[in-house]
């Protein structure tokens, strides 16, 4: 019997869906216009489209897999619902006071993004822990409830409840929450002990209040979702992709919608690691252009990077701290620019800039012929030949070079330039933005971009790959198969993943290393426990260690694996080589990124942390490429390159008749339905039996 698998990403331009016949190695895949209004409607007609195109019978469907930028959104454009927050008294405005740090120092009129929940709706209570979790006050119940009677009087309908030290000691949010349960059962609730129990108040109020800003709203469309998919037949049940990169069940999802965050950018790191691994490419820096935005991911041995915070919802896009610090599992990335939804414009100096506002699908760029009157990205590479109007999207949306060649126009008079030095300056632009923010990030993190290759997905990711690489100063692109769907192609091949932590302060060379072992054991057993409602389809679960750590005396932490446990129960020899053990995992991690450690200074583990993964035990194996005959170029079409001087007659390959072996000298452009890769006068590009396009570019990264 066939069985199939069905990815979808919804992204801020286009909403992609793919779907995996497991018996035949085939992906077939749809992009379909996002429909902001009701973005449930695009999926299912979508996926209802595809399954007609392909045939495929519902019930031999064994996943369906979701990842959306939504929820993000929600929190940018301030869509959410509307949230109480309960604390403690006296504590009601660290909300707003957060670090008293400005983001822009030099900025006199600097606004600080107003806070998800005004300080009307916002309650105090009494009670009190303390920093060890031994309670000081005991809480009101009646005290309570008056101070919710307040916010549902005031027309909350979610509430965040975070109070002091609540990362040492539960038990009084539990309550708390069990009493709102109970009197106010319409109410949606989120305790800080849940979605963020480690220390430092702000960012554990921040991330407390965003997921229950969310919650409601992500509640109504994931149902919405379920249903919809149930009545085209798939009734599998929906797996959503989480920020860390990999899969939970859909009804932890609507508990912990924070967590979905970074999906969609998640998925496409996922994907570019798998992609990457099939050619022996383990270090790659995973470029994903869409139509709003460009990410970049660093992946190192085949894996993505993991952090344990970034900010939502920045006020300023590029300004570290501007936004809502969230303090969960997500894979590591940067937006490093715009996509090809984003407006250029001419700032006050008179000089052309693009982004960061975006045309979106609606009303979308100006070729789109939606309304859309403003010059975006995807006009200019239209313009510059970049892209096929009779193929754009697999040929299911046409486009219009009339209206993007006058859109650019009406741009270019006042800056005194024709029209195609603007659509490149614009296309320039984009690229020097994207390496200028990709070469800090690998610098950052003490790399060097040049030990890397360049994997390039999203729709955008191929048509600008091949000038990030020379400035960045990277010598090889990798284009993946359906690069413009690697997202949605990311969720089916992600494994399983439950995340977990906690703060407990524990010095490695004197702490009791039976309370160390009680603590990760609990946490094991929690993720342990969230993977094996999905070992029918998962597995088998693997479980790692984790802690931040830091010199007695620092303020701020490094996250280091630690070796697998058990840490206590052993001979007393034993446990001196665990605790040794402990402080030279976080010494040679300290020494890796400072260069040196602080002589005779202890070591302090702060926060505990558990990440459990279990992979798909259904393999996808696309079918090897065969060699053949050279291919004819399907049709040859003036594109622009600047240092060939101008435009340039160029053949174009479509990429369903590339075999393996098959290599060209740039320029060149191979189009596939979801994207089309352009590749210059100075590449060389090479097709391998792994499905994955190969460009090398001369005299770059020597």
């Amino acid at each position: 019997m066939k069985t199939w698998a069905i990815g979808i990403d919804i992204g801020g331009t286009f909403t992609d869906v793919v779907a995996l016949d497991y018996e035949a190695g085939t992906l077939h895949s749809l992009k379909v216009l996002t429909t902001h209004g009701d973005p449930a409607e695009g999926v299912t007609g979508g996926v209802g489209d595809l399954m007609r195109q392909c045939n495929i019978d519902p019930g031999h469907v064994r996943r369906v897999v979701h990842a959306t930028t939504l929820f993000a959104n929600a929190l940018i454009e301030r869509r959410g619902a509307r949230t109480g927050l309960l604390v403690n008294e006296g504590f009601k405005d660290v909300i707003e006071i957060g670090h008293e740090r400005k983001y822009d120092l030099y900025d006199l009129a600097i606004e600080r993004a107003p806070a998800l929940v005004p300080r009307q709706l916002r309650g105090e209570i009494g009670g009190r822990l303390d920093a060890h979790g031994q309670e000081l006050e005991p809480l009101d119940p009646a005290n309570v409830r008056a101070a919710v009677a307040r916010l549902v009087a005031a027309g909350v309908e979610s509430v965040g409840v975070c109070l002091l030290h609540s990362y040492a000691s539960a038990r009084h949010e539990r309550a708390v929450g069990e009493w709102i349960s109970r009197d106010f059962p319409e109410l949606a609730i989120t305790l800080s002990c849940d979605v963020a129990p480690v220390i430092r108040e702000y960012e554990r109020i921040s991330t407390t209040v965003a997921n229950a800003y969310i919650k409601p709203l992500a509640n109504r469309y994931l149902n919405a979702l379920e249903d919809r998919l149930a009545a085209l037949g798939l009734r599998s049940g929906v797996l959503m992709m989480l920020s860390n990169g990999g899969l939970c069940h859909i009804s932890e999802a609507r508990r912990h919608p924070i967590e979905l965050l970074e999906s969609g950018p998640a998925a496409g790191a996922i994907s570019a690691a798998h992609y990457g691994l099939r050619d022996d490419n383990a270090h790659l820096l995973a470029f994903d252009m869409g139509g709003t935005t460009a990410k970049l991911s660093l992946i190192e041995a085949g894996q993505p990077a993991i952090a344990f915070g970034f900010e939502a919802a920045r006020r300023k896009r590029f300004a570290e701290g501007s936004g809502l610090p969230i303090r969960i599992t997500t894979v590591d990335l940067i937006e490093i620019g715009a996509g090809g939804g984003s407006i250029a414009h001419q700032d006050q100096l008179g000089l052309l800039k693009v982004g960061p506002e975006s045309a979106g699908s609606e009303p979308g760029p100006a070729c789109y012929g939606r309304g859309g009157r403003e010059p975006t990205v995807t006009d200019a590479n239209l313009v510059l030949g970049y892209l096929n109007p009779d193929y754009f999207a697999g040929g299911t949306l046409q486009i219009d070079p009339g209206s993007a060649r006058e859109a650019i126009g009406a741009i270019g008079g006042p800056l005194g330039r024709e029209v195609v030095d603007v659509a490149w300056g614009m296309h320039d632009i984009v690229a020097e933005n994207m390496a200028g923010a990709a070469r800090v990030h690998v610098a950052e993190r003490g790399r060097d971009p040049r030990d890397f290759v360049l994997l390039c997905t999203g729709g955008g990711g191929p048509l600008h790959s091949y000038y990030v690489a020379q400035k960045i100063g990277v010598r090889t692109i990798i284009c993946p198969p359906a690069a413009g769907v690697a997202s949605a192609y990311g969720l089916l091949v992600a494994p399983a993943r439950a995340d977990r932590s906690r703060t407990m302060s524990f010095r490695p060379a004197s702490g009791a290393l039976g309370e160390l072992e009680e603590a990760f054991s609990a946490l094991e057993r929690d993720a342990r426990g969230s993977l094996e409602r999905l070992e029918e389809t998962f597995g088998p679960i693997a479980l790692t260690r984790q802690a931040d750590g830091r010199f007695v005396g620092q303020g701020f932490n490094l996250s280091v694996r630690l070796p697998a446990g058990p840490y206590a129960g052993g001979r007393a020899a034993a446990e001196q080589e665990v605790r040794a053990a402990l402080v030279t995992a976080f010494e040679e991690v300290y020494r890796e990124k400072f260069g040196r450690t602080p002589p005779d200074v202890p070591v302090e583990l702060v926060n505990l942390r558990v990440a459990g993964e279990a992979p798909p035990r259904q393999r996808f194996m696309p079918e090897a490429l065969t060699h053949g005959a050279m291919p004819r170029p399907k049709a040859q079409r003036q594109v622009y390159f600047k240092e060939a001087g101008g435009f340039v007659a160029t053949p174009i390959y479509e990429r369903a008749t590339l075999r393996a072996g098959f290599a060209i000298a740039g320029p060149v452009v191979i189009e596939d339905a979801s994207s089309s890769l352009v590749v210059g006068p100075k590449g060389r590009v090479k097709q391998l039996s792994t499905g994955n396009l190969v460009i090398e570019i001369e005299g770059v990264g020597a």
